[in-house]
């Protein structure tokens, strides 16, 4: 039987918690930005130093590059190494 990626991925982001978790990372987004830190197309990501995407606080959060913040040392059932790197 064939996976229907489209309505996993639909059902995934449409769920109250994800929700939760996007608004929290926009707000962050959108702090950095009233304070001079990120610019629209600069390429780089707010990052949280705790994990917790809900957490906005300033001193929760740090501007790296996306390749920085998307990438992480994984381990053989492809869980976060270190969760606070």
């Amino acid at each position: 039987m064939k996976r229907n990626y489209k309505s996993e991925y639909k059902k995934y982001q449409s769920s109250d918690k994800q929700k939760t978790r996007r608004a929290g990372r926009n707000a962050a987004r959108r702090k950095m930005t009233v304070a001079g830190k990120a610019r629209k197309g600069d390429g780089k990501d707010v990052s949280h130093k705790n994990g917790n995407p809900t957490d906005n606080r300033r001193s929760n959060l740090k501007m790296v590059s996306a390749a920085k913040n998307r990438s992480f040392r994984r381990t053989s059932t492809a869980r976060k190494v270190n969760r606070r790197a």
